[in-house]
């Protein structure tokens, strides 16, 4: 039997947001999109919305940040600075 995915890793704590978004600058460019490697965002009312979730599912690579060229986005790593943390075993 497969033990479902949630009791095979350890939560660090809550991140606090690490991802905001200026919906006021955004462009619908739509660069946020395409380069998201797990696929967390959207257009919204034509404007970029990232998931509500994204905080169980970002990869922390920053790649959203890194492409927006009108300061939209906003990406810090989460609390300790430590980036994404992944446990095996």
């Amino acid at each position: 039997m497969v033990a479902p995915f949630e009791k095979l890793i350890n939560k660090v704590g809550d991140p606090g947001d690490f991802i905001t978004v200026n919906r006021e600058n955004c462009t619908a460019c739509k660069k946020c999109l395409i380069v998201c490697p797990v696929n967390l965002w959207k257009l919204e009312n034509g404007k970029a919305k990232i998931r509500d979730n994204y905080k169980e599912l970002c990869l922390e690579c920053a790649s959203c940040w890194q492409v927006c060229d009108y300061n939209a986005i906003n990406f810090k790593f989460p609390k300790g600075g430590t980036g994404v943390v992944f446990q095996r075993g």
